[in-house]
């Protein structure tokens, strides 16, 4: 699959989640939903839904069968970048090129939609499970609660906290972003390997492909929060240098990060090379969070 293929693909698999997210919180409602849906809405990528749909389709399967589940990974990453953005953790002022949630209505407000949209997740997931096979959706919501909570990206947002102004040694890094970031991601690839009925060893090698494109998504971040321009990118660079926070470029410096990003993407490639052609998304995928500009 070649960039212009990716590109059109992206874009048709991101206009599906986005029409079924608007329908969840229609236009005209109160304030808290007014922010969800600024927030939600606001644009980006939806890698997580993506993949999410994508594996599905990689194991022959209809990837709208995924859609409950990649809709709750994307509220999911939407509350977290809410809450992300807040005075009290990194206070950042853009996201998406416009004003970040706090910004725009309020503190108070910011914390709301963020824990509306986390609650929402999880109805969307539970809803799904009382219409489908229940046991199935029972593993897809236990795969993104240990993904999202304390197991996952809450605690790995803690030790990036904690370890601001100190110096972290890769095995540490590498721990810290595979539960801040990866683990999300692998739960994107995970649940759409699930609700496609994946054998073991295919669930095994997604799983493996997950976890290798999580920790290349945190470097390929970090490399543009040095190198990113922020006319493309919507948000300031230079932050986690200020904040002294553990990044690959600030450990490794910028070449070898990004070796270790391509090194990252060989094994996740690796880890699906059992794969038919219709894996080509995720190949395709992979090569392109590391190459991505924003």
């Amino acid at each position: 699959m070649g960039p212009n293929d990716l590109k059109t693909y992206l874009k048709a698999k991101a206009e599906l989640v986005n029409q079924a997210l608007a329908g969840y919180l229609p236009e005209a409602q109160p304030k808290i939903v007014i922010a969800m849906r600024y927030s939600l809405m606001a644009g980006g990528k939806r890698i997580r839904p993506v993949l999410c749909i994508s594996t599905a389709e990689a194991l022959g399967v209809d990837g709208r069968i995924t859609l409950p589940a990649a809709l709750a990974l994307e509220m999911i990453h939407t509350y977290s970048l809410i809450h992300d953005d807040l005075p009290a953790l990194d206070n950042d002022q853009l996201r998406r090129g416009q004003p970040t949630c706090h910004s725009r209505f309020d503190e108070p407000t910011a914390i709301l939609a963020g824990d509306a949209l986390l609650t929402l997740a999880f109805q969307v997931l539970a809803e799904a499970g009382s219409d489908g096979d229940a046991e199935v959706w029972l593993q897809v919501i236990a795969s993104i609660a240990a993904a999202a909570g304390f197991k996952g990206m809450v605690e790995g947002q803690m030790r990036d906290l904690s370890a601001e102004g100190a110096r972290l040694d890769l095995a540490a890094l590498q721990a810290m972003h595979t539960l801040k970031t990866g683990k999300l991601l692998q739960a994107a690839v995970t649940c759409g390997a699930l609700i496609a009925g994946a054998r073991e060893d295919q669930l095994a090698a997604i799983k493996a492909y997950g976890h290798h494109i999580g920790l290349a998504f945190q470097v390929a971040d970090d490399l543009l929060n040095v190198t990113g321009d922020p006319q493309i990118m919507g948000k300031a660079v230079g932050t986690d240098a200020d904040r002294e926070k553990n990044t690959y470029p600030a450990l490794l410096g910028l070449v070898e990060s990004r070796r270790y990003a391509n090194r990252l993407v060989a094994k996740a490639l690796q880890a699906i090379d059992a794969f038919d052609t219709k894996a080509d998304p995720l190949r395709a995928i992979a090569q392109y969070i590391v190459d991505r500009n924003r």
